[in-house]
């Protein structure tokens, strides 16, 4: 049911129930328009509804319905335009949820038809099954839709070996803004046929009849002009509808269905990474290294290499050869000697400072991944300021793209500005973000100002302002900078013939909006109430935090092939409002304080499916950290007021925890008791179907109060022992006692009241959860100013101390050094023993081991010390990505079930049915109940697995 705020500003009830009364899927909540107004550029354009068509009938109907009622219609995909393509004031159709399928592969014609919401991933998965593959290969291939690149043309790093899109689409079917198909494709003697659209046939030939010198002279000069309209396809000589609508950006018509050509994927790749004194010099030799006929040949400099440094470490950028830019460059073939030979003659020709040949897929992997997440790294300039997009992916001819980059960072300087430009160097094209004073009075004059003279710099290089993203609202208004008054007036006049109405898309490409117009991040935010959080990098701004999304939709696509936890509940779920982004635009709302406050509805329905994972922390390439976010949000709207019951029962826990282990015999009792366990889990706010793990008969604090303290020379080590560890697993610290001696430790213990107060950070109790973490903190400081290492039990926990400390008392004079002080002195148990002279990791060989790490591990901590420990042992270790499903309260909270277990399903659930004998080892808390719970098998923790091997 839709839910509607009357008097909500764009809301038109008429529209929305006349497409409701034909049955169609319909969005038009305030959440829903929050998230569709904008797509991963500048710009704010609420929709007046989202509707999500089931195939070209349903298509059919809403232009029926917008045709009627004069509401704009927008195309939608994967919502990774960054230049304003996809959003609109009238209805978006969202393409990914329903039209989104594969209908056919056929490998032995090379051809494929999709929906045009098919995610690329998708596509690539069932083509490379028959041996197949689509050439383009956008950044934000794992999520974008084939339909979306269609619109912009999107071409990709490899685009020197497969082309652009319009290269690689071999048909369309197409709906007009009347609600006419019609079908383009070629025929087997390769001519490109039209079938239906007569009268709109004879109207492009009439216009084009008109115009033919101008088409034939200032249209596609180099490969990556894409700019405007390709009506060099629509003359006489070369007639190809197919061509001219690729790229056109849904202004034209509405693609129902797709035939794209598939290629044959080398067999053999070896990248050559290239060093340069600066940028210039890495662009004036790409014509060079483009002889040699490589696949790829991709650009960046140290701007982009420092941000990724400051954001993941310094292990996160794989060895590189001298210099202060890069070309990433990669040879393919068939013959592996072959394709070798190539690479080692270009690294021979000195066209740098000093080359590298990289054979090895995994470190290749890692250095596309770089150049993939060059967007999202992006935007934080190298000022250390939020840069942004607007002037993203202009392009000149590959010859003059040294001189072009020169003049470029001249440019950016003489505005004031700082940038960390990368791209498709063998192309010509160059991304960027810059660092636009949208905070000042005058932020959208700097920007349309520098706009307009880097248009202008672009034409008089015979460049393009847009090389594969389209002109969207960024960048239509600046086309008379590289096109004549006649180009423009034609590009008009193909439109007419198309869309009469203006009825798709408009305010793109024809009549554009002005570059300046809706851009969402102008002006400033001021927070409306003090912060719980520190926010340090984003300088004490939440706006300035949830405005670090970009968009460009990573959260949206299974990172598990990388080794990634975001984002769970999106997989789980496939609803944008689930989505990392999805809620970040939620939030971006909430803080302009217009339509949504703390309290809203849509806040906390876009929040609630949120596990708190922090895998969006490390996972997401601008940083965003949504577990805090929610942790925020729930703290600003039930302070003070009355909570839901699991805040004062699973939010509670350790307290009550500490309670029944001094009884843990009747408290087990209790549970077990039929009525009195339902009324329990009912009043706890427990799903019903959640078991509940028994309490200690021995807590671990007990036991240890019966253990003599190790004698000798051993070193002191503080041993963080949490609740759970305590109450419920206290086989775990024993473990962990029996392993740090081992080592020559001797555990210390903090007094028996420190908690880390994970579970009230979580359910938003966060003035709770500073008193609780101060106390700590300051005793802990003390073992840390000593020298003493901190070493935590259970992921989460020792998390809190690494990070969240820092952020909830990083503003508190008294507390905050001391945060700082123990985040510091903080280890995994694996990060200790690494650091360990003399210590030896027992054998495991002939071990299978099937590893979840915990997803704050993964996120705060990081997992690399725990495979290098487990190497050392000599098992057979399988690591899973992505999340259990559980999640602390989140998998047990009434009203989750399903998603938890529908997260569980993604990756843990089907690697420990592919391996019942492995020993499964998990280090947190959730991750063991989740694997008890849904496949009753038992699992350790890190410590008991080494410490049963011990000698």
């Amino acid at each position: 049911m839709t839910t509607l705020d009357l008097a909500a500003p764009g809301v038109r009830l008429d529209v929305v129930a006349a497409l409701e009364a034909r049955g169609l899927d319909v969005l038009a909540d305030e959440g829903t328009r929050a998230m569709y107004a904008t797509d991963a550029s500048l710009y704010r354009i609420p929709p007046t509804a989202v509707v999500r068509p089931r195939s070209r009938d349903e298509v059919a109907e809403i232009l029926d319905v917008c045709r009627t009622l004069e509401v704009p219609v927008t195309s939608r995909g994967a919502g990774t335009s960054v230049a304003g393509n996809a959003i609109g004031r009238g209805v978006v159709l969202d393409f990914s949820r329903h039209m989104n399928r594969v209908l056919s592969v056929d490998g032995e014609a090379g051809l494929a038809v999709v929906e045009p919401g098919t995610v690329h991933a998708v596509l690539q998965k069932q083509a490379v099954a028959q041996g197949r593959r689509f050439g383009p290969d956008p950044s934000t291939h794992p999520r974008c839709t084939i339909g979306g690149m269609i619109g912009n043309n999107a071409c990709g790093s490899r685009s020197l070996g497969y082309g652009r899109t319009s290269d690689n689409v071999a048909g369309l079917e197409v709906m007009t803004a009347a609600g006419d198909l019609f079908r383009t494709g070629y025929g087997a003697d390769g001519k490109p046929f039209v079938e239906g659209g007569d009268d709109l046939l004879a109207g492009l030939r009439e216009v084009m009849g008109r115009h033919l010198g101008v088409a034939r002279t200032e249209f596609d000069r180099f490969g990556r002009q894409v700019s405007g309209y390709a009506v060099h396809h629509l003359l006489p000589e070369r007639f190809d509808l197919t061509q001219a609508l690729v790229g056109s950006e849904g202004t034209l018509g509405i693609i129902t269905e797709a035939t794209v050509r598939l290629v044959t994927d080398p067999s053999h790749r070896v990248v050559v990474a290239i060093g340069f004194e600066d940028i210039v010099k890495a662009g004036e030799a790409s014509p060079a290294v483009v002889a040699h006929g490589p696949t790829a040949c991709e650009g960046l400099d140290s701007r982009l290499i420092d941000v990724l440094v400051s954001r993941r470490g310094a292990g996160a950028v794989p060895a590189l050869p001298r210099g202060n830019a890069w070309l990433f460059v990669e040879l393919a073939g068939e013959d592996a000697d072959d394709v070798m030979q190539r690479a080692q003659r270009l690294a021979a020709e000195g066209l740098g400072v000093e080359s590298l040949v990289v054979p090895d897929p995994k470190v290749q992997a890692r250095l596309w991944r770089i150049r993939e997440d060059g967007a999202g790294l992006a935007g934080r300039a190298p000022s250390g300021k939020p840069a942004w997009p607007g002037w993203e992916d202009a392009a000149v001819p590959p010859d003059r793209l040294g001189e072009y980059l020169a003049q470029f960072d001249a440019l950016v300087a003489e505005h004031g500005l700082t940038s960390a430009p990368f791209g498709h160097f063998g192309d010509g094209c160059m991304h960027v973000r810059l660092d636009f004073p949208f905070d000042r009075p005058d932020g959208t004059a700097v920007f349309r100002a520098f706009l307009q003279s880097a248009a202008e710099l672009v034409a008089s290089f015979g460049g393009t302002l847009s090389g594969e993203h389209g002109d969207g609202r960024a960048r239509s208004q600046l086309l008379p900078t590289m096109y004549s008054p006649e180009a423009i007036g034609l590009f008009g006049q193909v439109k007419g013939v198309f869309d009469p109405t203006d009825l798709l898309n408009p305010g793109v490409l024809v009549q554009p909006d002005a570059v300046d117009e809706e851009v969402r991040v102008a002006g400033t935010f001021p927070n409306r109430r003090p912060l719980a959080f520190a926010y340090e990098e984003d300088h004490g701004s939440l706006a300035g935090a949830v405005h670090r999304c970009t968009g460009v939709g990573k959260c949206r696509a299974d990172n598990s092939a990388s080794g990634g936890v975001m984002c769970p509940s999106f997989l789980a779920t496939r609803e944008e409002k689930d989505s990392t982004r999805g809620r970040a635009r939620v939030l971006q709302e909430l803080v302009r304080g217009e339509r949504l406050d703390w309290r809203s509805p849509e806040v906390h329905d876009s929040l609630d499916l949120c596990l708190a994972c922090k895998g969006c922390a490390s996972d997401c390439p601008t940083g965003i950290d949504m577990a805090t976010y929610k942790s925020e949000v729930l703290h600003q709207s039930y302070r003070k007021r009355l909570r839901p019951r699991s805040h004062y029962t699973l939010g509670w826990l350790p307290r009550w925890s500490r309670i029944a282990s001094r009884f843990p015999r009747l408290a087990n009792l209790g549970m077990r008791l039929p009525l009195v366990g339902r009324l329990a889990l009912w009043g706890a706010g427990v799903d019903q179907r959640r078991s509940i793990p028994e309490f200690a008969t021995t807590p671990f604090r007990r036991w240890w109060k019966k253990q003599a303290s190790s004698v000798g020379t051993r070193q002191p080590v503080m041993l963080f022992v949490d609740s759970f560890s305590n109450s419920f697993s206290p086989s775990v610290a024993e473990a962990m006692v029996a392993v740090l001696r081992d080592a020559g430790y001797e555990p210390q213990l903090p007094s028996a009241g420190t908690c880390c107060g994970l579970t009230w950070i979580t359910t938003g109790q966060l003035d709770a959860a500073k008193r609780i973490l101060g106390s700590t903190v300051a005793e802990l400081a003390v073992a840390a100013r000593a020298g003493i290492p901190i070493v935590g039990v259970e992921p989460s926990c020792t998390a809190v101390l690494r990070s969240d400390a820092l952020e909830l008392l990083g503003n508190d004079a008294e507390r905050g050094d001391d945060a700082r002080t123990v985040a510091a002195a903080t280890r995994t148990l694996s990060e200790l023993l690494d650091e360990t002279d003399g210590w030896e990791a027992p054998d495991l060989s002939g071990t299978t081991v099937v590893a979840q790490p915990h997803c704050h591990q993964h996120a705060v901590l990081g997992w690399a010390a725990d495979e290098k420990l487990l190497g050392r042992t000599g098992a057979e270790v399988t690591t899973l990505a992505g999340c259990c499903g559980l999640a602390g309260n989140f998998g047990v909270e009434i009203g989750h079930y399903e998603v938890s277990v529908a997260v569980a399903e993604q990756n843990l659930l089907p690697a420990l049915d592919a391996a019942p004998d492995a020993i499964v080892l998990a280090d947190g808390f959730s991750c063991r109940t989740q694997v008890a719970d849904l496949r009753e098998r038992p699992s350790l923790h890190l410590a008991e697995l080494l410490a049963t091997h011990l000698d």
